[in-house]
Parts: structure tokens; C-alpha cells; sequence
């Protein structure tokens, strides 16, 4: 790949192991929401885009997404400087895909909340100090959607 620093194989490696569930964010979240006392399921197929927390007593799913995969305006998210096509037409993918999975999962009656990896990592996480807390606040609310993200950028 012109302008990488690491050659195709090593790439390659590095690509592969970057997981889409069970990250160290999804992890974090997971623990702290179970040490509160929740209990969910964990990336129910049945449900569009297989959240990554189903809280049935809730009826509410949570969405951990990396900064990156999903194009958030962030500080942690920057266009690759290589494959430039391939990224944005792959980003914009992911981004359409989420618009339409909250969609269905609205119309199906359940509650959505989006934590952005942006608010545990980075110089404008606000800290999983913070972030759980406020999971479980808008958990016990009546609130439809949420989101949850770092203090750099709009809408922090």
C-alpha cells in the first residue's frame, strides 16, 4: 500500500485482529452496567444490527461504536490517507447501516442508546466514571434515544 508504514502482510495481520464485538470499550460498559445490577443479553441476532446490550426489562438496546468504523466527528476519527474510495465508501456504508437499524429498532418499540468510543478514550473522553452513570440514568428514564460521547467536538 503506497504511503503505509507497515507493509501488506503486516496490514493484513493487524486488520484481522481488530474485533467487532466484544471490544475493550463493550467490555467496560458491560461490567459496569452488571456491577449496577443489570442484566442483558449480548449481540441478539434476532434483533436488527444485533445490538451489543439488550436490556428486555428495559426495552432498550446500547450500541457501543468504535470512532473510527462509524465515521464520528471526533478527534479520534481521521480519513485514512490510503485506499481513500475504498474507506469512504465503507464508512458511509457503516453510517447508513446505523441510521437504518435505529430506525427499525424504533419502530419496533425499542429504546436506543450510542456510546461513542470518543467518550471512554482520547483527550475529550468525559470517562467511564461518567458514562456509566449516565447509561443507567437514561436505562431507568423514559427517554427514547441517547447518545454519549467526548467533550471535544459538537454536542459533547
Amino acid at each position: 500500500m503506497p504511503g503505509d508504514i507497515v507493509d501488506q502482510a503486516t496490514r493484513s495481520r493487524m486488520m484481522a485482529g481488530i474485533r467487532g464485538k466484544n471490544t475493550r470499550p463493550e467490555l467496560i460498559i458491560r461490567r459496569g452496567l452488571h456491577a449496577l445490577g443489570f442484566r442483558f443479553r449480548l449481540h441478539d441476532r434476532k434483533l436488527p444490527g444485533a445490538p451489543d446490550l439488550v436490556l428486555p426489562r428495559w426495552r432498550a438496546v446500547i450500541f457501543v461504536h468504535g470512532c473510527f468504523w462509524h465515521g464520528h466527528d471526533c478527534p479520534l476519527f481521521r480519513w485514512p490517507g490510503t485506499r481513500e474510495e475504498f474507506w469512504r465508501t465503507k464508512i458511509g456504508r457503516n453510517r447508513v447501516r446505523d441510521t437504518e437499524v435505529e430506525a427499525l429498532l424504533d419502530q419496533a418499540g425499542w429504546r436506543v442508546m450510542k456510546i461513542w468510543e470518543c467518550s471512554m478514550k482520547g483527550t475529550g473522553k468525559i470517562g467511564i466514571e461518567r458514562v456509566i452513570p449516565l447509561v443507567a440514568d437514561w436505562l431507568r428514564s423514559d427517554r427514547q434515544g441517547g447518545e454519549i460521547r467526548g467533550v471535544d467536538h459538537a454536542g459533547g
